[in-house]
Order: structure tokens, then sequence, then C-alpha cells
């Protein structure tokens, strides 16, 4: 069997048990891996009205179908549990080199049940798991955690997944950090291993992943590894900006949003962009496992080094919260890589504050001494130890944007889908963009479904991106491809340069499947639908595939973008249409018959 290693490791924290059990090869033909796979097993065996921390919730750690392998970009995992935040399937991903440990020390994935009676870590070395004490790093950030484990360990080869102090501390905010820099961000998933009082994981694998048809194999390599270096955006966007290379082409759309989303526009963008970070901030490139893409950035500022901020973080730090100070980017940035915390989500929920501060709802007496205006950089970073640690308003500011609205009456500041904050691009920009984060399963998300390829950068065919002709289309199966990919355990930046008979090759070589294009796609709508399906048994209707007030109601007011609003209610129907859904989004049962759900 190529691709796959056969196994998954289950562990009770409760009673202290390990076992390992067999991979259900034919769930795993109609799910895949990573995301796919392990959110299907969470919606078999965990009960819908489980609380997030209830020890009866479980932890899925899923490593993809081509994770570890020879296929470029294959150092991707899934966190998959009951998110804290919004309640939905949460599947948070990232990348490095732990994933790729998980396969080679013999396993698809770990599960994660029950509860440890005092704080814990787990130890994987091949066939050899242990449940080990963990009150020396309990209290500890990600950086120091991850040191004294490594040494304790003994060997530079093993990788360390762990949370900070901000996942021991339950902020429905809290990342699950690997490699000291990457970070399954997303849905408080952090939150969660710390209420099981599971502090890190460090795992070596001495094994390979084998591969079904390795003639074969080599010829889809040489093919994709010559689309990657092709593609203007793989081979030299990314490599030599990194992510934040995005700062100034969204900003040229209009659609970066400033000051917690009440502008589009920043005119002093540039001082923040990935030119800028490249050219006074980079000390070298990083990459994951296998990837020749290389967008991660190594950084110095005054006060520090370490892994540099990606695209999402410059803009969160910096622009919406009215900060045009790089080294309070790189401080807060940081932060969040040491406490263990989601910077889009933190990010946005301090400019909310600074919103309902700016608005009259936030009195100075609550702040106790910490600013909270936009522009305030010093006081930004603050805010974030004190969300880490549940400092004074921090304790409601670590519950998320839309319960600390909400909690002062002004829900509508909140900019968040299903509770979970949004990322950097103004949907009222970009049409397609909008709808797809209206029907992220998880919340507002951009890699559910990211329309800035085509509407944006024109990677294909550029639509109007003003337009809503065809979007719904086009955002159903972008978000069908995306699950596929998270599925298998590529990078969705590979999409830029592969498109799906790419990757159909490439699992069909490495696995000995013989999906057809249709067959594989299919694979990434079942799992879309079986996600929507938990959603709606929890209580998510319709009404809850919307955007924020601002967005609907406030045009854009300046900038290219002026004067545009989203259009999701005429986008809707037609999205559940494409979808077989019933008008109320509801998956019709003839569809779900011919996914074979």
């Amino acid at each position: 069997m190529g691709g796959y290693r056969g196994r998954i490791l289950r562990v009770n924290l409760t009673d202290k048990c390990i076992k390992t059990e067999g991979l259900k090869l034919e769930l795993a033909k109609k799910f895949l891996g990573g995301r796919g796979l392990a959110g299907k097993m969470f919606t078999e065996e965990v009960p819908t009205e489980v609380d997030a921390f209830s020890p009866e919730n479980k932890v899925f750690i899923a490593a993809g179908t081509l994770t570890g392998t020879k296929a470029p970009t294959s150092g991707r995992f899934m966190v998959v549990t009951k998110s804290p935040l919004n309640g939905t399937l949460a599947a948070s991903n990232s990348g490095g080199f732990w994933g790729p440990q998980l396969k080679f020390a013999g396993y698809d994935m770990v599960v994660l049940e029950g509860k440890a009676d005092a704080p814990v870590y787990l130890s994987i070395e091949d066939d050899k798991v242990e449940i080990k004490d963990a009150a020396h790093i309990w209290g500890k950030d990600v950086y120091e955690t991850t040191s004294i484990l490594k040494a304790e360990f003994g060997d530079d080869q093993a990788k360390v997944l762990t949370i900070g102090p901000a996942g021991e501390n339950l902020s429905f905010m809290a990342s699950v950090m690997n490699d000291l820099y990457r970070a399954a961000g997303r849905n408080g998933v952090g939150a969660v291993l710390g209420s099981k009082n599971i502090k890190a994981i460090i795992v070596r694998g001495t094994g390979r992943v084998e591969h079904a048809e390795p003639n074969a194999l080599n010829e889809v390599l040489t093919d994709v590894l010559n689309k990657i270096q092709e593609n203007g955006v793989t081979s030299q966007g990314l490599p030599t900006y990194g992510t934040a290379i995005l700062v100034n082409i969204m900003n040229e759309n209009g659609v970066y949003p400033v000051n917690n989303f009440q502008e589009s526009y920043n005119e002093n963008a540039d001082e923040l962009s990935g030119e800028t970070m490249t050219e006074k901030y980079l000390v070298k490139k990083e990459s994951c496992y296998r990837c020749p893409i290389a967008c991660g950035r190594y950084c110095d500022w005054e006060e520090g080094e370490g892994g540099g901020p990606e695209y999402e973080s410059v803009w969160v730090f910096g622009s919406n919260c009215g900060v045009q100070d790089y080294q309070a980017i790189h401080q807060a940035n940081d932060l969040c890589n040491r406490f263990g915390l989601d910077t889009i989500s933190v990010g946005v929920t301090i400019a909310t504050g600074m919103e309902l501060f700016q608005r009259g709802y936030i009195k100075t007496e609550e702040l106790e001494g910490t600013p909270l205006e936009f522009g305030h950089a010093q006081g930004m970073v603050e805010w974030i130890r004190k969300i880490a640690y549940r400092e004074g308003l921090g304790a409601k500011m670590a519950l998320g944007s839309y319960r600390l609205a909400k909690g002062y009456g002004a829900a509508e500041l909140s900019m968040s889908v299903k509770k979970q904050e949004l990322p950097a691009c103004d949907p009222r920009g970009v049409q397609g963009q909008g709808l797809s984060y209206a029907t992220s399963n998880r919340g507002g998300c951009h890699v559910r479904g990211y329309s800035i390829p085509p509407e944006i950068l024109g990677t294909a065919e550029k639509p109007d991106r003003f337009s809503i002709k065809g979007k719904a289309k086009t955002v159903k199966a972008s978000q069908d491809l995306s699950a596929v990919i998270d599925s298998v355990g590529l990078c969705l930046f590979s999409s830029f340069a592969l498109g799906l008979s790419d990757y159909k090759k490439l699992i069909n070589a490495i696995t000995g499947f013989d999906y057809t294009d249709e067959e594989l796609l299919a694979c990434g709508e079942r799992v879309w639908n079986n996600e929507r399906l938990h959603n709606l048994r929890i209580g998510y209707t319709k009404a809850d595939d919307t955007l924020p007030k601002r967005f609907l109601k406030e045009p854009i007011p300046s900038g290219p973008s002026k004067g545009h609003v989203h259009r999701i209610e005429e986008l809707l129907p037609e999205y559940y249409t494409v979808r077989g859904w019933t008008p109320d989004g509801v998956p019709s049962s003839e569809h779900l018959n011919a996914l074979g759900m």
C-alpha cells in the first residue's frame, strides 16, 4: 500500500491506554486522509451535543495521504476536533516537518481521547509510545517547551508539536504549534488540547512511506515540478517576497482592510509590504518538507529574530489595527508564536476592541492603563499578552471578537462569520471570496475556497471581481478541490501551478489507486458535505451563511473598490443549487446517495 502507513495510534488520556488499530482503507478511498478521513471519523465517533472541552470530545491529528512522500509540498497535517470558538468541525492545517515524522514513525493519525488527570505529553519513537509527565513544561511558552523536549529526547531529528500558555488557559483562539513557527492556527484547537491536559507530542520516525508505482511517479514528479518552476507565483513571487507579496496587490485592488474593515485602502501599505520585509528584515527563506516554493521567512528586528509574519499577520497587526510599525508587527507575530495564538483571530479581536473603544462601548477604566486605540502599536502588542493569560479585559477578548462585541451589545462590529474572524480581504470587492467566506464550514476562512488567484491575480481566465456571474460554480469547485488538497497533505499554494489532473496523477502513482478527475473531486465534495451535515446537526442554518452587516449595507468608502457592497443574498440560492442542496441549504438525500454517503 502506497502513501498510507496503515495504522492509527489511539491514546486514551483518562485511563492511559495506548493502542494501534488498522486504517479502514475503503473509508480512506472515499475521504482520502487528513481533513477528510479525520473529519469523517470525528462525525462517527463524537456525539453531536458534546462540549468542545468535554473529555468526550476527541482530537484527531491526521497526516494526509501524501504526507511524507516524494510529492512536492507534502508536509501538511490536520488537527481535527470540535471547535470551542464556534462548535464547527474544526480542521486546522499546519506544515513544517512534524506531519512527515508521524508518517515515518508508522502512523497515519493520532487520536486523543479523554482527559489526563495532570499535565502530560506524548512521546512517539516508532513503536515506542509513552505518556509522560509534563509538570516541568506546563506554563512554558512554545519555544521553551520545544527546546526542553528536544534536549530530553536526545535526537535533533525529533519534531515537537505543542500548545502555549494560551492553550493551557483555554483561549478560544489558541493554536497548536509545531517546529516553532508553524501553526494549526484556527478554530481554537489549542484550547482543546489544553482542556485535556496534554501539552505536547514529540515524534521521531525511522521508517519511510512507500510509493506504489515509483516509475510512474518519477514521470509525474518531473511534470509537476516543471509546472511549479514555470509558474510566476510559485517560482518567483512567493519565494522572493513570501506571502506578504500580497500586501501591495490587495491594496492596489482596494480590498486591503483598514481599522477593522472600516476602510479598504491604505495609502502607506508599501511600508508593510513583502518587498519591504525582504529589504529590511529578511535573514533567510525557510521551507516546509519537500517544498520547492519556500515562502517561509526568517527575520530579525530590533528586539529579536525568528519566524517572520505571513501576509495575514502583517495585515492584521498592521493596517487592520491602524499600525504602521513593522517592528511592532514582528513583535506581535512572535508573541503569538510563543503563546500559541491564532494571529488572524487575535488581531481581528484586538481591532474589534479598538472600534468598540472608538465608539464608546468600552470605557477607559476597563483598559487598566493599556491603550486600545487604532494606531497604538505597543498597546496592541500588550493586549496579546493579556489575551494569552486572560488578564483583565483580555479575558473577554480571549473568547473571540464575536463574544466580545456581543457582550457590549454591538455584535455587528465583529468582522466574523459563524463567530470566526475574517482574514485579509474585503469581500465587498471580491464577490467570489465573499461567497466563500459566507459558506465556509468552519467560519471565516480564506483557505476553504480561495478566489483570490482568479479574481485578483488572474491565474486563470480573470473574471470581473465585482460580478456575481458564475461565481457560485467556481467557488464550489474551489472548495471541493481545497478539501482534496487538505486531505492528501499538500500545500494549497501548489494549486497556483497545479490542477485537479496533476493531483490525480500524484495520488494514483503514490497510492496505486485509479481515481478519475471526477472521482477525486467527489472525494472533496464528500468532505465538504460531511462538514456541512455536522454544522446542521449542531444548529447552524441558512441564516448563518452570511457576512457581517457592514459588508452588505455599507459601501466601501474610498479606494479602487469604492461604492461596492457584497451581494450574498443573490449568490446563495445559486450556490445551494450548484451544491445539490435544498433552498434551505440542506444536502438532499438524492445528492448524498449519489456521493455514496
